[in-house]
């Protein structure tokens, strides 16, 4: 306990509490591993081209891709303008409105 109070403190409740702390991590010599490499089903950004509630080509996160009768069709996140701040839009888009960044 300190000079002027009547509880003991935080650390010394929990030294008085019986629970250990964890021990420490290995110190470790070697460097940080990369990060694993970029799996297929990655989302991949692109550009969106004339997409419904904005003007103009927007940049977008392709998440997937699907092949309907009229065609391919990619998975889109995109934000546009709204009333109170951006909007986030997730649509399934033609494959022409769509270009690699």
């Amino acid at each position: 306990m300190h000079r002027g109070r009547s509880r003991p403190s935080l650390g010394e409740r929990a030294a008085d509490s019986g629970v250990r702390p964890p021990p420490a991590p290995p110190l470790s010599t070697s460097p940080t591993p990369d990060p694993p490499p970029r799996q297929d089903g990655a989302g991949r950004h692109c550009w969106v081209h004339a997409p419904p509630g904005a003007p103009g080509t927007v940049p977008g996160l392709l998440v997937e891709w699907r092949q309907r009768p009229e065609g391919w069709q990619g998975r889109v996140a995109y934000a546009v303008p709204g009333p109170h701040g951006p909007v986030l839009v997730e649509a399934w888009l033609p494959a022409g409105s769509l270009q690699q960044r």
